[in-house]
């Protein structure tokens, strides 16, 4: 008997039978497991995506039903379910928490700008709906009672699902314009930059100690801010929850991978 080739049509069957998922998940320490196959399943197949950049993509997960398991922004996923896209959460971080305080920045060179002096100042971020954007204006509010509505925001792009308009006291920057320069410039008072953040001196936080007040805000709530979740197409949930269960345990096992390796680094 040909064990080999037993072994082999076996394999190939049960490839044939995996459950394809088109996907959308980004490159991070917790999901190299699942993107390199160290990590597989006898039930399904992600079929990941090639995006450099996920938050490009994201369009493409609430304006089509293109990708069945993604890596969504939290605020765009609860802009998709307000308009009625077939999505459900799962409980499943993608990247890590991390402070969001220090991302609304001025240009050092040009004056301060402080919590006080917040009213009638130009601050640039690249999407109202933009989650690092919907945290910091959270902050601002809430926790330094600043008046939101007594700023001038002005924006880059659009909200990643189609219907939604932004609030129309906002100013769209022209064309060609960048965030960053029109900051360096003088053309904005601050900015709210989430990744991306330059290397730069003359960026400063304008939320004094970000990092101690980003401390004090997680002791106080016992939250640590989130960015990306996991989305799935609510159908596939509600028709194969063996398949929600699987996602979930592949996920799962990344991150644990990945926590093994930081783990095994520091010893």
């Amino acid at each position: 008997m040909n064990t080999t080739s037993t072994s082999s049509t076996s394999m190939n069957a049960a490839s044939i039978n995996k459950l394809s998922l088109p996907t959308l998940l980004g490159n991070y320490a917790g999901t190299q497991g699942v993107r390199s196959g160290a990590v597989t399943s006898d039930l399904i197949d992600l079929q990941i995506a090639d995006v450099k950049v996920s938050n490009r993509a994201f369009p493409r997960v609430v304006r089509t039903r293109e990708f069945q398991v993604a890596e969504l922004a939290l605020v765009t996923f609860f802009q998709a379910r307000a308009y009625g896209r077939p999505l459900v959460l799962m409980p499943a971080v993608i990247g890590a928490g991390r402070t969001q305080h220090q991302c609304l920045v001025y240009n050092a060179e040009r004056g301060p700008v402080t919590l006080d002096n917040l009213a009638g100042k130009r601050i640039g971020i690249r999407a109202h709906s933009q989650t690092t954007v919907a945290w910091i204006r959270g902050f601002l509010q809430n926790d330094y009672g600043v008046d939101l509505d007594a700023i001038q925001w002005v924006t880059f792009e659009g909200a990643h699902v189609a219907e939604f308009d932004d609030p129309p006291e906002l100013e769209r920057a022209a064309d060609g314009k960048a965030l960053v320069d029109m900051l360096f410039a003088g053309e904005l008072d601050a900015a709210i930059i989430g990744s991306g953040m330059p290397d730069d001196a003359r960026l400063q936080p304008v939320i004094p100690d970000p990092y101690g007040e980003a401390q004090a805000w997680s002791e106080r709530t016992g939250a640590i801010p989130i960015n990306h979740m996991v989305a799935i197409d609510a159908d596939l949930a509600t028709r194969r929850p063996d398949v929600v269960r699987e996602v979930y345990r592949l996920l799962r096992e990344s991150k644990r991978l990945a926590d093994d390796k930081k783990g095994a680094v520091r010893t």
